[in-house]
């Protein structure tokens, strides 16, 4: 298929094993692919603290499952996904991660139905997989059955589309997770979010905030500054420690937790903080090829970053200079460089600057016409 008529929608199936609420890059793949003429479904799980979905111009369907996590959770999921794509109308499978490759590419043999693959990390890479040897080598063999059959695979960055490369001599396509060039109105005030008028506010946000990422860090690094709140927005396995750390190093005046929001409201906390952090550590093959949403939003807020030194966003912050790269996570490396970009103000215009230059040319309209090359080409 060419093209695509406006009186024909082929339809499209992606798969995912999150609550698909939060999942930006899968928002704005589904939004390209109904411009370009496709209907669209996106399957994935419905947890009990899941917010309902509303105000999508395509279809959602998620499964209520009996485990959460785990070995068990996984095999109850793909199970079930296997199932559904056997008789569900499609045309063109998306298998979001390597958690939903498996039944894509059986049903997709079974149907004869076309196959994407759109990795948004390297799953064997991750560091709670390399650490459990019988889950890596589990995932490992779906990978290597998967890979061998799979003709348009995408992913989020150039060091895991060259890793894919040297391992099965697979071309992959790269499409960064980047925001849309539109932004998010700003229709919150600091008093609205009820933060503080008279301090700097430093923001980590993220659906992933687990160990490694340096949220640990960042909190420890709390007490040796002044006049500055981190705000820490989002959920992940560290934030229930994080509070009680917290706690005990009595500095509740200077970190605020923020649970889950909307993409929007997110946006607001990011373009009213003054810095934006993102401190993951070089701890697995998956965090040192990682390129997070989170420093594009940062970016597009204009809200000059604190990042680690890794090489796929070390290169973007250089490139446009949008702020400050540390190259330990030390509590007092830390704080000296969070003063740095409160007081440094020439340094923190010439980042501002960079964010918006960088805002300019780093959007999701650039990044999907990748996409739309290999959806037409279906």
């Amino acid at each position: 298929m060419n093209s695509v008529s406006p009186y024909n929608h082929p339809r499209v199936v992606l798969s995912v094993t999150n609550d698909i609420f939060g999942d930006q890059r899968v928002d704005k793949v589904c939004h390209m692919l109904i411009k370009l003429g496709f209907e669209v479904l996106v399957v994935g799980r419905l947890r009990k603290n899941s917010p309902e979905i509303t105000d999508k111009p395509y279809k959602t369907h998620r499964f209520r499952l009996l485990f959460d996590k785990g070995p068990l959770f996984y095999a109850e999921y793909n199970l079930r996904l296997f199932l559904y794509l056997l008789f569900v109308r499609c045309d063109i499978l998306v298998a979001n991660d390597l958690d939903t490759l498996l039944p894509n590419t059986l049903v997709s043999k079974l149907r004869r139905k076309k196959l994407v693959y759109d990795s948004h990390e390297y799953f064997c890479g991750i560091l709670e997989v390399i650490e459990r040897p019988r889950v890596r080598k589990t995932w490992l063999a779906i990978e290597r059955f998967c890979f061998p059959k799979l003709e348009h695979i995408i992913t989020v960055s150039q060091s895991i589309a060259d890793q894919y490369k040297r391992e099965y001599g697979k071309e992959v396509a790269v499409v960064r997770n980047i925001p849309r060039r539109e932004c998010f109105p700003v229709t919150e005030t600091r008093a609205s979010l009820h933060l503080p008028e008279n301090k700097k506010i430093a923001v980590l946000q993220g659906t992933g905030l687990h160990r490694d990422r340096g949220v640990e860090e960042i909190v420890e690094a709390m007490p040796l500054t002044d006049n500055l709140l981190l705000l820490i927005v989002g959920s992940g396995a560290v934030i229930p420690q994080m509070k009680e750390r917290v706690k005990a190093l009595h500095i509740e005046d200077k970190v605020m937790f923020v649970p889950r929001v909307s993409p929007q409201m997110l946006f607001n906390y990011t373009y009213l903080a003054d810095i934006g952090v993102s401190l993951d550590k070089d701890a697995s093959p998956n965090h040192h090829f990682s390129l997070p949403n989170k420093i594009f939003e940062y970016m597009k807020a204009g809200t000059p970053l604190l990042s680690t030194d890794l090489p796929e966003r070390k290169r973007i912050i250089e490139q446009y200079n949008t702020g400050l790269i540390v190259k330990d996570l030390n509590p007092t490396t830390l704080a000296d460089a969070l003063s740095r970009m409160m007081t440094d103000e020439e340094a923190y215009c010439q980042w501002k600057e960079g964010c918006a230059a960088a805002a300019r040319d780093l959007c999701w309209e650039n990044e999907e016409k990748v996409l739309e090359q290999i959806y037409l080409s279906l």
